[in-house]
């Protein structure tokens, strides 16, 4: 699946990435079909998250403290136990 999953960066980390100044999502418990467009860096505040794979039993899970990378073109489907709370970044799009 290609996710990446940083647990706990450092405070520094967050800083030098601007994550503070990202743009906000939430979302309540449930199952949400995702097709990402482009690449995604999201930092989650709040919450629990298991990603599979659109036709997988295969799954990534993440939460609270972890900075992750969703790579583009990744469909999925999250699975959300826990209200989530995330800042996120999208990559620019690139020219064809």
């Amino acid at each position: 699946m290609n996710i990446v999953i940083e647990h706990n960066p450092s405070s520094i980390r967050l800083s030098d990435l601007g994550v503070m100044s990202w743009p906000k999502w939430s979302c309540q418990p449930g199952k949400y079909a995702l097709v990402f467009e482009e690449r995604e860096t999201c930092y989650l505040v709040k919450g629990k998250v298991k990603v599979y794979s659109k036709g997988s039993s295969d799954f990534v899970e993440f939460g609270a403290g972890d900075l992750v990378t969703i790579p583009k073109g990744l469909s999925c489907t999250w699975d959300v136990s826990l209200f989530v709370d995330k800042h996120y970044k999208f990559d620019p799009p690139t020219s064809p």
